[in-house]
């Protein structure tokens, strides 16, 4: 294989020899040789479709070796990636088709030409992830090589200069989100970068995940808050020997699910934090989980490079343990969005990024998040944090899950109404909720549903529990 630039390069930077398993499934194993010959074939492939450089080619694949081959056949033809579910409907493919401009699309059928007329990237953009969508139309963020690479080493760089064996190949890289989002390919990227093999599932079950656990030797993995609730709820499985540490993604994990993770199967559970724009800022080190188990619930603490500030709301930097605004400046950040968009009116005078989300830091320099800006009940002039009361309707062992949303009210501006998975009555509910909770934080309706509604990478959709209550009026 030629030399190659950029995340291309993470495909032949380890020391793999062709005949080693690079890429496993439940049921697959394809070896590093197989992977590198057929991602050249792909590229190969692409360009004679027309595919020029920095021109998009969406990947329509379910997990597994061939999204990997897609992905580094996509970037070996130096072109964009655009990760997309094999499982969405005609609809959405259309959406992110008018969103992108792609080239070409791969699927099931293999290469074709989109007969749209192609966009071309500038600058060295490798591939195009989505903003949450939790509070509106999801946005295509543009990742760059460079940018990326440089996120990668970030979280890296502390792992490696503490590794006792440097010559000791991690454990594989157990990838149990789809390749089509943010966290997938992060995932994905992290475990080559670090130089270990990757055992990707094609969609998340808890009994897969203990087997391939349990097979694989997995120590360390990342994991949705959703599937530590599914796993933590599964009375079948009752050991996960021999992962330790569980880092949680994509969506706020409570301190009470992670407990809960912890007491089940004694493996430790790390919060992070980040957002795609910036990738991870903030997260925990071995040493931190090792010396500061008082801290579950917490996002860490930032990473090297990484600024942070918490401001209020008139904009003044804020005492420790005080709640405000976060604000993150990373050695780097995407490239913008590819509707033409820009990071720049989020950033304020120093370069800071604003998140979006409420936070307070510790005396021990960790960061707690509160809840998003934009999710803050704002009752009667008190400020009501939904996560509070979520972590308190949580405690009945009749709950799974729960979820809190501010609804209008006439006299008090808004008020928290709560949703719960479970079979809790309401008296019980707001009876707990009195007992841990001041007057103005207890919700005045309680309503029980079947699940909590979320976006694909686990974020509960609050909007559409406000709709449903909008819909019954």
């Amino acid at each position: 294989m030629a030399a190659v630039e950029g995340l291309a390069a993470l495909l032949t930077e380890h020391p793999f020899a062709d005949g080693d398993v690079l890429v496993s499934t439940s049921n697959l194993d394809v070896t590093a040789g197989e992977l590198r010959a057929d991602a050249e074939l792909l590229a190969h492939r692409l360009r004679e479709v027309g595919v020029a450089d920095g021109q998009a080619v969406v990947v329509e694949l379910p997990n597994g070796p061939a999204f990997i081959t897609a992905m580094f056949g996509v970037w070996l033809a130096r072109a964009v990636l655009v990760p997309t579910n094999s499982r969405q409907p005609r609809a959405e493919l259309e959406r992110v088709v008018g969103a992108t401009g792609p080239a070409a699309i791969i699927d099931g059928d293999g290469v074709r030409r989109t007969g749209v007329e192609p966009t071309r990237y500038e600058g060295d953009v490798a591939f195009v992830t989505w903003t949450s969508g939790t509070t509106g139309q999801p946005r295509p963020i543009l990742q760059s090589h460079s940018g990326y690479l440089e996120l990668l080493d970030r979280v890296l760089g502390p792992l490696r200069g503490k590794r006792a064996d440097p010559d000791r190949r991690p454990s594989p890289n157990l990838v149990p989100v789809s390749l089509a989002l943010n966290a997938g390919i992060y995932n994905a990227l992290f475990g080559l970068r670090a130089g270990a093999p990757l055992v990707v599932m094609d969609r998340f079950s808890t009994s897969e995940f203990a087997e391939l656990t349990s097979r694989f030797a997995i120590r360390s993995t990342v994991l949705p808050p959703p599937a530590l609730v599914m796993l933590a709820d599964d009375e079948t499985i009752v050991d996960l020997a021999p992962l330790r540490y569980v880092r949680s993604i994509t969506a706020p994990l409570s301190p009470l699910a992670a407990r809960r993770f912890t007491e089940k199967f004694g493996v430790t559970v790390l919060n992070g934090y980040g957002q795609a724009e910036i990738g991870e800022v903030i997260g925990w080190t071995a040493a931190d989980a090792r010396e500061h188990p008082e801290k579950v619930g917490a996002v860490g603490r930032p990473h090297p490079g990484v600024a942070i500030k918490v401001l209020s709301g008139e904009g003044v930097e804020v005492s420790r343990d005080t709640v405000g605004e976060l604000l993150v400046r990373p050695p780097r950040m995407a490239a913008g969005y590819a509707d033409g968009g820009s990071l720049d009116d989020r950033l304020d005078g120093d370069g800071y990024l604003r998140t979006g989300d409420y936070a307070r830091v510790d005396e021990e320099g960790f960061v707690w998040i509160e809840g998003r800006v934009g999710d803050v009940i704002n009752r009667g002039g008190n400020k009501v944090f939904p996560g509070q009361v979520e972590e308190v309707l949580c405690l009945s062992p009749d709950v799974h899950e729960a979820a809190v949303v501010g609804v209008p009210d006439e006299r008090l501006g808004e008020v928290p109404v709560a949703f719960v998975v479970g079979t809790a009555p309401p008296e019980d509910l707001q009876r707990l909720c009195r007992e841990h909770l001041v007057a103005y934080k207890v919700p005045v309706a309680f309503h029980q549903i079947d699940a909590l509604p979320r976006s694909e990478i686990g974020k509960v959709l609050r909007r559409d529990l406000i709709a449903r209550l909008s819909h019954a009026v």
